[in-house]
């Protein structure tokens, strides 16, 4: 026993040892080339050895064979070599594609394999550096302090997303110290990762090398942005108060201001958009866009991928949605029905258009989808139940086979996850950077009918969301390779419902 004992502790060291030599390696490729890194979706960039170790085994959980952390070593070094341009790049994927490329003696050299793979990417040496997108965040609530954490998180060097300020309404005398304390602390999303410096005289924050100018402002139409510097800015309207193309067009009014992008579900004509749906909707003349609701994100991704492989001809959708500032904390006016009982002691039936506002990104699904919700005692994450009909029949394990391979290899592994655990509970999927997780053994499915769970944090796996269509916006979304593998299913023939069923 003392044997095994101190051969189980051996290898792990030697797993540790080999996930801190990962770390440089990976952070190198970050800040001089723009390079992110992943493993099957999950990020390696400011991680500990120990979470490197975690993301490792993330595979086994998934239905896949664990990858080796020697394997990403060399993948990382050979990709050192290189020298791709800026890419989301999952190493995991190349390792399999690598693997698969040949036996062992009859593969094609990694460095030139991967040359070969990640070729949209290969940098010339000619070619002008990007300056970079301002970015300002209109609001800083909820969504409005995520989102700050994490373009801070995703600055890299400058040549992306660069937020440039924060606009807000003078709350007390100490008003950007609080701010301050805000984004440097949280109860939900724990502290800040890295430091944060005040200067009250100038008006700013330093995050982590970050400076953001905080500018005091009632109207967004009088701001003038380039006094700070500010050119061609991408403003975020986080503060939900305009909605429609007439208020959000107040922005433009404001000097330095090129494009306007809100955060809750637009009115109107304006385009709602689901990155990793309809973003290839986004044209160089939108200057209003919105990236529509937390629960459209997290369900249309889903629901397109089961319609793309199923087919679905109705569906009801019920979501059990945490808590928000709208509701009051004890009992008390509000114009809302209901939503003036505590939110904090009471589930509250409520409205959601999440399922009509699905097909402002998926237009197909007009007129199929119903949707009502239920407000709970929980301050984040969120469960999307979807009761659906589907045209074809499916079983419950080819229906979970196939989302998990949607979840890992798909057009939409940014934006669906896949989990399999008898215990998983709400708080266990805080921090997702996926705008919804299904998850799979609450699968149910019996011939045309089919109910889905899908998890999805209501605030960070949004703002994830969000900042993607910013990077859509400003044209510096990461080209994520290796090119993703479609695994849509053959739509089954009404014919085999019998042989399927």
């Amino acid at each position: 026993m003392s044997h095994e004992f101190d051969a189980r502790r051996a290898e792990w060291i030697a797993r540790e040892e080999l996930a801190e030599r990962m770390i440089p390696l990976i952070g190198g490729l970050y800040r001089d080339h723009g390079v992110v890194t992943s493993i099957h979706g999950r990020r390696l960039i400011n991680r500990s050895a120990i979470a490197l170790v975690k993301a490792h085994r993330f595979a086994r959980q998934a239905g896949e064979e664990e990858l080796p952390l020697a394997d990403t070593i060399r993948v990382l070094e050979a990709l050192r070599e290189i020298g791709p341009g800026p890419a989301s790049i999952d190493v995991a994927r190349l390792v399999a594609r690598h693997r698969e490329s040949g036996a062992d003696g009859e593969r094609m050299p990694l460095v030139e394999f991967l040359r070969a793979e990640l070729a949209p990417v290969l940098v010339d040496l000619d070619a002008p550096a990007a300056s970079g997108t301002d970015v300002v965040l209109y609001g800083f609530g909820r969504i409005g302090r995520l989102l700050a954490r994490i373009l801070i998180a995703h600055t890299g060097g400058g040549q992306g997303l660069r937020l440039r300020a924060i606009v807000v309404r003078r709350g007390s005398a100490n008003d950007l110290v609080k701010r301050a304390s805000l984004l440097r602390r949280d109860s939900v999303h724990g502290p800040f990762a890295g430091t944060i410096e005040v200067d009250e005289e100038a008006n700013t924050i330093l995050a982590n090398g970050t400076l953001i100018q905080v500018i005091y402002a009632d109207d967004p139409a009088s701001i003038d942005y380039t006094a700070y510097g500010i050119r061609d800015a991408l403003v975020v309207d986080n503060t939900g108060r305009w909605r429609d193309a007439e208020g959000l067009s107040q922005h433009l009014r404001s000097t330095g201001v090129a494009r306007v992008l809100l955060t809750a579900p637009g009115k109107g004509a304006i385009k709602n958009i689901v990155h990793g749906i309809n973003h290839d909707d986004i044209a160089a003349s939108d200057r209003i866009l919105s990236a529509a609701s937390c629960t459209t994100n997290a369900i249309t991704p889903v629901l397109k991928a089961v319609d793309d492989a199923y087919g679905v001809v109705r569906g009801h959708v019920e979501t059990v949605h945490s808590f928000t500032n709208d509701q009051n904390l004890i009992d008390n006016f509000h114009a809302g029905d209901r939503r003036g009982r505590s939110a904090a002691l009471n589930m509250v039936i409520t409205e959601t258009g999440a399922a009509k506002a699905v097909a402002k990104a998926l237009p197909g699904f007009a007129g199929k989808l119903t949707g009502s919700a239920i407000r709970v005692p929980t301050p984040d994450v969120s469960l999307a139940i979807l009761n659906l009909q589907l045209e074809r029949p499916a079983t419950r394990a080819d229906l979970n086979r196939y989302l998990r391979r949607v979840s890992l290899t798909s057009p939409l592994r940014q934006q669906v996850d896949y989990i399999e655990s008898p215990e998983v509970v709400s708080t266990d999927f805080v921090g997702s950077n996926r705008a919804g997780i299904v998850d799979g053994l609450a699968t149910i499915a019996d011939g045309t009918d089919a109910v889905l769970y899908v998890w999805y944090d209501n605030e960070y796996g949004y703002s994830c969301q969000v900042v993607r269509v910013i990077e859509a916006m400003a044209g510096s979304h990461p080209v994520v390779l290796p090119e993703r593998e479609p695994v849509l299913l053959e739509r089954v023939p009404a014919s085999s419902a019998a042989r399927v069923g």
